[in-house]
């Protein structure tokens, strides 16, 4: 039998997010299903390496230890159904840690482990094929470099799971959103066609996934939260069985739940949000309306689907050499230039060494003035700053090499200029350099299978089909504001929200305007000359614009921007999660009349 409703808490956005979310959700949202999403990319590689050392690691033991262990009473008396990617690069463990969980303390839980995404021992056939990254084309990695090989699988062997019985899922690496959308497939019965209900659960889990996120964290404004911030609340999603979602968090909670918080969620880490594709359903988000629904509640609607691509999205990460970096402060006059000054010794003299042993030099070196003169175009402190921090780095082919640099900034610190200082916990070491490696393999290569308390199910993914997405229809731009009457400029903050995140070595900006008449100020006034101006000092590649009508927000995608992104990069933002920081400071000319009607000249630039 349909429900009418399905209750979803967001508990766990991140490997190391907060214990108190199943507690808080537990208590206070009435929940069908709890969700937890532990993967990126990085995770993968650090699980990964935990599963060379020990062959019964690599999965996020937190899920077991932190969110089930104190919690799994209260979790079997409430009937909560819990569904969470922790399985990492061995979902088969964590089952078996789960299951001895539940033995000890005495319950009947049913336990689902899905497998399949790891196609590490397909490596050398991918390789052979001629296989290239699906953004850059670049070559196959080396095949003895490769720490993990994942394929992102969908939200239908969670359905089937929950359909079988199970009362916890435990899945490896699946689209985050996936966790979420099984739980709406199982509950609604929604099939492989079902395009437009597929999209709206995938938005719904989009929403849910990075956690606080969505109820005033990382919120641009962030000071109307940030009284209770501590006491931030987890998100819930009420979704119907067409689809359509209403946000809230646990009452009496900290943070908040607006059209600002759950349209900047929205927004990140996506690129043309008319083609975001998942294995089961490819999303357009356009016409997305995000409305106010009560307090500290808005209402969802108006997600759109298209049949899947016919390949599975791959992450591979491999080791690509060594980094090693350190941060130290320098303070009072001249700072900035004392600062600099240092980090050119250090890499001279490290780099120097580096010769006399007939060694490869430095493949990279990152030198970045924190409290400088920002970066970014013209906006920040002025060059005269008394207290700045030093971030310097360097890339090597080996540990040693990169380790240089730490020896030699060490060996500075009697013949610095003066003014150094910093917090003292001894020398960094040098770590890995993990690059991402995105790909496409075909489905039949990815053989998904699921085992529920020692029993192997009978499962097939549901055929795609003969259709394929059509290519999305754009809408019209909004028409040039008039400006006969005059115009002013005030900054882009003061007529938007603004949510920036990665995509491997790419990083959008999500803006969003705060009223409807914003909009074609903000559209004509970030160019994406405009945007590439402000990044200039990183950007490598071209920037993109996508227009969202429905949630009246813009969307930038820039390319090649982080440096390689995550750890693969010498940044100190490597995940973009800054930017939009950065370009809410841009002038945005608007009509005199319009200022004066929305209050905006104290905001005036």
């Amino acid at each position: 039998m349909t429900k009418n409703a399905i209750r979803i808490g967001g508990a766990s956005g991140y490997w190391g997010d907060s214990a108190m979310a199943v507690p808080q959700l537990l208590a206070g949202g009435s929940l069908d299903y709890l969700v937890f999403d532990y993967l990126a990319e990085i995770t993968m590689s650090i699980l990964a390496r935990a599963r060379v050392r020990d062959p019964e690691a690599g999965y996020a033991t937190d899920f077991v230890t932190a969110a089930l262990a104190p919690n799994l009473g209260a979790i079997a008396a409430q009937g909560v159904r819990v569904i969470s990617n922790a399985g990492g690069v061995n979902p088969v463990a964590c089952g078996a840690a789960v299951r001895a969980l539940v033995e000890k303390a005495g319950l009947t839980l049913k336990v689902a482990v899905i497998t399949g995404d790891d196609l590490l021992p397909c490596a050398a056939e991918l390789a052979q094929g001629g296989l290239t990254e699906m953004f850059t084309d670049e070559a196959f990695p080396p095949v003895d470099r490769i720490a993990s090989l994942n394929a992102y699988l969908g939200a239908f062997p969670i359905a089937a799971a929950l359909d079988a019985g199970a009362d916890i899922v435990i899945t490896g690496r699946c689209v985050d959103s996936a966790v979420t959308l099984g739980a709406c497939i199982h509950a609604f019965g929604w099939s492989r066609e079902d395009y437009d209900r597929l999209a709206s659960g995938s938005l719904a889990g989009h929403v849910l996934e990075c956690g606080p996120q969505a109820t005033g964290g990382n919120f641009t404004d962030w000071e109307c939260v940030a009284a209770r911030i501590a006491e931030i609340g987890y998100p819930i999603a009420e979704i119907t069985p067409d689809g359509d979602f209403t946000v809230s968090k646990p009452a009496g909670t900290g943070g908040g739940v607006s059209v600002g918080t759950v349209s900047e969620q929205m927004l990140y880490e996506i690129g043309d949000p008319q083609d975001y594709a998942l294995p089961d359903v490819s999303c357009d988000f356009s016409q997305v309306t995000i409305m106010p629904a009560g307090p500290d509640q808005v209402f969802v609607s108006g997600a759109r689907g298209a049949p899947p691509p016919e390949k599975y999205k791959a992450s591979l990460t491999w080791q690509d050499g060594w980094r090693a970096g350190l941060y130290l402060s320098f303070y009072g006059l001249d700072a900035a230039r004392k600062a600099q000054s240092f980090a050119d010794a250090a890499i001279a003299r490290a780099g120097a060494i580096l010769g006399k042993l007939n060694a490869p030099p430095f493949s990279e070196t990152s030198t970045e003035i924190l409290g400088n003169e920002c970066q970014f175009g013209t906006f920040g402190q002025s060059r005269d700053a008394r207290e700045v921090v030093l971030k310097l780095a360097a890339k090597h082919a080996d540990a040693a090499g990169a380790g240089l640099l730490l020896r030699e900034a060490a060996g500075l610190g009697l013949a610095s200029p003066p003014g150094l200082s910093g917090f003292q916990g001894g020398r960094p070491k040098p770590s890995p350099v993990i690059r991402l490696f995105s790909c496409l393999c075909p489905r039949p290569m990815v053989d998904v299978r699921i085992e529920l308390d020692g029993k192997s199910l009978d499962y097939a993914e549901p055929p795609l089909g003969n259709a394929r997405a059509p290519n999305p229809v754009r809408p019209e731009p909004p028409a040039k504001p008039d400006t006969s009457s005059g115009s002013v400029r005030v900054p882009l903050i003061a007529l938007a929200w603004g949510r920036s995140g990665d995509k491997g070595n790419h990083a959008n900006i999500g803006i969003i305007a705060r009223d409807p008449e914003f909009l074609p100020a903000l559209w004509h006034g970030l160019s994406t000359d405009i945007v590439t101006e402000r990044f200039a000092h990183f950007l490598e590649g071209p920037v993109e614009r996508f227009y969202l009508p429905g949630s009246h927000a813009i969307n930038f995608l820039l390319h090649d921007v982080l440096g390689g992104g995550g750890i693969a990069s010498l940044r100190n933002d490597p995940q973009g999660k800054g930017y939009a920081q950065i370009l809410l400071a841009t002038p945005i000319e608007i009509p005199t009349l319009l200022a004066q009607r929305f209050n905006l000249t104290e905001a005036m630039a």
